[in-house]
């Protein structure tokens, strides 16, 4: 798939895209941040022309949020901000009252997230410029980590509809998280048919979780808050602008395992989102559908450059290893992690690791440390990828 890439022109949005992934991931997972300035995380939400990237650095210099926030003009410009960028955070500093803000946001029952709180979702601490906030009206929950997206065209045809539908269908029913972006089409029939089948479903927006676009879904939108999630990294009030999408849909992936794209011209959203899902190394998926029909243009496409062709829902639960979620969420809430789990866990990342690293690592024994790891694969915390070698899920 990596010859995929190369299909496509940069998605670039302003602030966007670190070009230096890794030492921006690392400087990320390394920071301890203050717990108790939330309002400033909400300021900086607010200011347009700071985004993840330039916030690091600025973190990176300060080492405060709030020290950040109150930052002399004649440092930042010195830091390599644009001038339009620190007259909006002068403005903001001026007209905002984040005490208000956060009595608003805390009345109207969302909950923040920042690169700072534990239950910030995990998939999304791996990507390139994670969200500097998370706006949630609803609630994400461990089992999230088990989260497939399904995407598509805004003008669906009865073909892709339906596929949609079978396809969230099979997934709610296997314990998997649907995520999708409130659109027409393709995103309201998984989410609408992951609500029918008792199953979460998480909709990430481009614009604040207090409107609702399309606004022919407020019901939809309503159902996914009582059982799911509304996602958005942008403030409340923030109104849809066709600008908001592009970067939303890197959360749309990076929320998930793998992304299934049902219908959808090369150029339109869902394919995008395709193109963030290859960035982030998240599996892709995709529907096939007729050579003459523009909707399977994109799908057909990814199908010829490698993605896996979806013919079933299990074709998607064989390739991510997801068949025994509903067992694996079992297993977690009877079996709460030990002393052991604990050790072995510190010892895993997304990099392949060999049971003999680990007891060389542990000073454990092998039959304690094989027996341990077989507990953990069953609850879903880590995966065996062949060869003794075991990355943590």
């Amino acid at each position: 798939m990596q010859d995929l890439q190369d299909f496509f022109n940069p998605v670039n949005p302003a602030n966007l895209v670190n070009p230096v992934k890794r030492p921006f991931i690392q400087g990320f997972r390394n920071r301890t941040f203050m717990t108790d300035k939330l309002g400033f995380w909400v300021g900086f939400s607010k200011v347009n022309g700071i985004g993840p990237v330039r916030l690091q650095s600025l973190l990176d210099n300060y080492g405060d949020i709030e020290a950040a926030w109150q930052a002399n003009p004649g440092e930042l410009l010195g830091l390599g901000l644009d001038k339009r960028a620190i007259e909006n955070l002068i403005h903001a500093r001026k007209t905002l009252n984040l005490e208000a803000e956060l009595t608003k946001i805390e009345q109207l029952g969302i909950k923040l997230l920042t690169w700072d709180s534990p239950t910030y979702p995990a998939s999304l601490k791996n990507i390139s410029a994670p969200p500097i906030i998370l706006y949630v009206r609803g609630n994400l929950v461990v089992e999230d980590k088990w989260a497939v997206a399904i995407v598509g065209t805004r003008r669906a045809t009865p073909y892709g509809k339906e596929c949609a539908r079978l396809l969230a269908r099979g997934l709610a029913e296997h314990g998997i998280t649907v995520v999708s972006g409130l659109a027409y089409g393709i995103d309201t029939e998984a989410h609408r048919v992951a609500l029918e089948r008792q199953g979460r479903t998480i909709a990430v927006l481009g614009c604040g979780v207090d409107v609702v676009y399309p606004p022919e879904n407020q019901k939809l939108s309503q159902a996914i808050a009582e059982s799911g999630a509304l996602v958005s990294e942008y403030a409340l009030g923030t109104e849809p602008l066709s600008v908001n999408f592009p970067p939303r849909n890197r959360i749309i992936s990076g929320l998930s395992l793998g992304v299934v794209i049902v219908e959808g011209s090369i150029k339109s959203g869902a394919c995008i989102t395709v193109k963030f899902a290859l960035e982030q190394g998240k599996e892709v998926f995709a529907v096939p559908g007729s050579i003459l029909a523009k909707n399977s243009f994109g799908p057909n496409y990814f199908i010829q450059n490698g993605a896996k062709l979806v013919m079933t829902v299990n074709d998607i639960l064989d390739e991510l290893n997801l068949k025994m979620v509903p067992q694996q969420a079992e297993a977690r809430a009877a079996l709460p992690a030990n002393a052991l789990e604990a050790t072995l866990i510190q010892q895993l990342s997304a990099e392949p690791t060999h049971i003999d690293e680990l007891g060389q690592a542990t000073g454990l024994v092998a039959a304690e440390i094989a027996s341990t790891l077989t507990m953990m694969e069953l609850k879903g915390m880590i995966r065996h990828v062949g060869g003794l070698n075991y990355v943590r899920d």
